[in-house]
């Protein structure tokens, strides 16, 4: 079983940044491909940002150029540096796993079998 807790929401301003954190533990032997998803009130789960287990990723159009993901594989942490915040940002960000069968860095929530409980990001004008 895959755990994951995300850290690092918080409020912040127009054009301010952030970064994001999830502490991932309970892996097992198998390669993970792990994505950032958003979701704010009233609206449809958004994929954000996805990277597999060999370092290729994939960003929705709305964030391309501001949010990039990373991850320490030393440290068991996935990352995303957001920046340029615009008020459309606004969401509850959780962090998602699911092993890697070579499919690439898809942003399709119903592909991925983990999830964390999420941290809120609040861009204000």
């Amino acid at each position: 079983q895959v755990h994951l807790v995300e850290s690092g929401g918080g409020s912040v301003q127009v054009g301010g940044s952030l970064r994001l954190s999830c502490a991932i533990s309970g892996y097992t032997s198998r390669r993970y491909c792990m994505g950032w998803f958003r979701q704010a009130p009233g609206e449809e789960r958004e994929g954000v940002a996805a990277i597999d287990s060999v370092g290729s990723t994939s960003y929705a159009d709305s964030v391309k150029g501001r949010f990039t993901i990373s991850k320490d594989n030393a440290k068991n942490t996935l990352y995303l540096q957001m920046n340029s915040l615009k008020p459309e940002d606004t969401a509850m960000y959780y962090c998602a796993a699911v092993p890697d069968y070579g499919l690439g860095p898809r942003l399709v929530g119903a592909a991925f079998d983990y999830w964390g409980q999420g941290t809120q990001v609040t861009v204000s004008s």
